[in-house]
């Protein structure tokens, strides 16, 4: 596996290894010492699944408190995955870094906790894994809204669905609960792309 750095500092783009033969591919989706090694040393505690239509935009999402760092994984179809600085005081606080998913490009996103996560659908429909290393607490669910001109999020979609929580999130800057910020065990990534 590769470790991708984007620019923004605590998050990361991983590149699968995967082989192919003629009957298809299999591809290692989580090996908890491979990630250990590579310096992604988070328990995975909790797997969802979700399945969107194309133009579908979800998002952006986070807990707090029991904040949840998510390895994402999109196991068919394509979609545009952002993840969002929202740490107060953080040197990148409302900086966003966003990159493609696919069943075909092998890639994951790791966002660690405090940040937001969202995605559009660039296909069709899309199926998307998320590794959490919090499980979910409705009570800590919040939200700020996908299209907070302040974040300038191009979600890459011309007519986006959205669902009525998602529209009625507050912006960042109104957002009345936010993590803190922290720094967070950073991985050293060299010039080839491996940890």
């Amino acid at each position: 596996m590769r470790i991708i750095a984007t620019n923004l500092p605590d998050v990361f783009i991983i590149e699968m290894k995967s082989f192919f033969d003629d009957r298809g591919f299999i591809k290692e989706l989580w090996n908890a010492p491979r990630y250990l090694n590579h310096g992604l040393g988070v328990p995975s505690v909790q797997t969802n699944f979700s399945r969107s239509r194309g133009g579908v935009v979800r998002g952006l999402h986070y807990q707090e408190p029991h904040g949840q760092g998510k390895l994402v994984t999109v196991t068919a179809g394509e979609v545009f995955d952002v993840a969002v600085d929202i740490r107060r005081n953080s040197p990148t606080f409302g900086q966003w870094a966003g990159t493609v998913l696919s069943g075909d490009n092998h890639h994951q996103l790791w966002i660690p906790p405090g940040f937001a996560h969202g995605f559009s659908v660039l296909s069709d429909s899309a199926d998307f894994l998320y590794q959490c290393t919090a499980p979910y607490d409705p009570k800590c669910e919040h939200a700020i809204r996908w299209d907070d001109p302040a974040i300038g999020i191009d979600w890459r979609v011309k007519e986006p669905v959205i669902a009525d929580k998602d529209r009625a999130a507050p912006l960042l800057a109104d957002a009345d609960v936010l993590p803190p910020y922290y720094p967070l065990p950073g991985l050293i990534v060299s010039p080839n792309g491996k940890a």
